[in-house]
């Protein structure tokens, strides 16, 4: 799976994080819909964090993104807007 960060580039991600993606976004979508701020700052810091663990792939290279996240100085407001019934990683 390969997932964007908006403004920093791609990561690569094994297929087998599929799930603990999942959760991560999870934790971040009730903080966004509780209007949670400091658990909304935690859950999208963990969900980068979690992200670029993964392989970066050079910057030279482009490739059909499984999952854009905003950039990382996205406010709760922001991601209130962006934020399905399913957080930001389908699935």
């Amino acid at each position: 799976m390969i997932v964007r960060i908006m403004g920093e580039g791609q990561w690569r991600l094994a297929d087998d994080k599929l799930d603990q993606l999942n959760a991560v976004d999870t934790d971040l979508e009730k903080a966004v819909s509780a209007g949670d701020e400091a658990g909304f700052k935690t859950s999208f810091a963990a969900l980068l964090e979690f992200v670029r663990a993964g392989d970066k792939l050079p910057d030279d290279e482009l490739h059909d993104s499984d999952a854009i996240l905003p950039p990382g100085d996205s406010t709760l407001g922001e991601m209130r807007e962006l934020i399905s019934g399913d957080g930001l990683i389908a699935g």
